[in-house]
């Protein structure tokens, strides 16, 4: 009998949804009916990492928006019952057990990966109104100017951002800085910071910030590199009401693939380290404003 393999299963479903078009982390999570947020548990803690992917493609091919997921009992504990015939869905943990080592007998901690099974609050009927979907927001017109806020943003988390007429956007890691062209030169100013964002997740990943290009070095790692960045990407968008960026090249989509059938376990790396990168950026921003709302106080 086959062995149930939890890596392999949940890669071959992110592979199946790349080559649909259809990617776990490719849907704008405003402005469209069937737009989900980021998914959360009964006790409303986000997901993270994998799980995040996961929960968005489900959403995705089921239509859901609410942002909550519970398993069987806790949607019982909550008052509701899963209705008859709903299909649950897979989301990961995260474990370690100690075993003695076979060869010095010193104990070991060995980590350890489990499924188990949730329910979108749309699945459950009795839920109170709080977990269900809220109406759908128009998406964010940020017109073709530059939004003070979100400048605020990106300059709160420290990068060096360059302009110049250069008709591209890119990340330089020998001289730590980011390229993009002015924002005037973008059909809209989402699109333009949604490009900033990509080239921020790959900003983070700098010796002296979270050091990913050091840890990461093989024959993949572009790929997974340019993985990283758009996963980011849509975790920072997500978070900031933005409608991510996904221009890309069918020449990466291909080397994704091709690194994800070779590594079953890369696509659990590249979220992880998107999330390290998101939370990094989101942190570093909100560390810059509340300093800079202290110092105002103090003035």
């Amino acid at each position: 009998m086959a062995t149930f393999d939890l890596y392999q299963t949940i890669t071959d479903q992110i592979i199946r949804s790349i080559e649909a078009g259809t990617p776990a982390w490719r849907k704008p999570w405003t402005g469209e009916a069937g737009g989900a947020p980021f998914p959360r548990r009964a006790n409303g803690e986000y997901y993270r990492g994998i799980n995040v992917l996961m929960l968005w493609l489900a959403a995705e091919e089921n239509g859901y928006r609410s942002a909550y997921w519970f398993t069987y009992r806790q949607a019982q504990e909550a008052g509701g019952q899963v209705r008859k015939g709903e299909k649950s869905s897979t989301v990961v943990k995260y474990g370690t057990v100690d075993r003695k080592d076979e060869d010095t007998g010193a104990d070991k901690r060995v980590p350890y990966l489990k499924a188990y099974r949730v329910f979108n609050a749309e699945q459950i009927d009795g839920l109170p109104a709080d977990f269900q979907a809220k109406p759908a927001d128009p998406a964010r017109d940020l017109g073709t100017e530059a939004d003070a806020e979100l400048d605020a943003f990106f300059a709160g988390t420290g990068a060096d951002i360059r302009h110049s007429d250069e008709p591209r956007a890119y990340y330089v890691p020998g001289e730590d800085y980011i390229h993009m062209p002015p924002v005037a030169t973008f059909h809209s100013a989402g699109g333009y910071y949604a490009t900033l964002a990509h080239e921020a997740t790959h900003w983070t990943g700098h010796k002296s910030r979270l050091d990913r290009f050091g840890r990461f070095t093989d024959r993949k790692a572009v790929a997974f590199e340019e993985l990283v960045a758009e996963v980011g990407n849509c975790m920072v968008c997500a978070s900031l009401g933005l409608t991510p960026d996904f221009d890309q090249s069918a020449a990466y989509l291909k080397s994704w693939l091709r690194a994800l059938a070779d590594d079953k376990r890369l696509i659990f790396k590249a979220a992880s380290e998107a999330q390290k990168a998101a939370d990094w950026l989101l942190k570093a921003a909100s560390t810059d404003e509340a300093d800079a709302t202290e110092d105002r106080a103090a003035a």
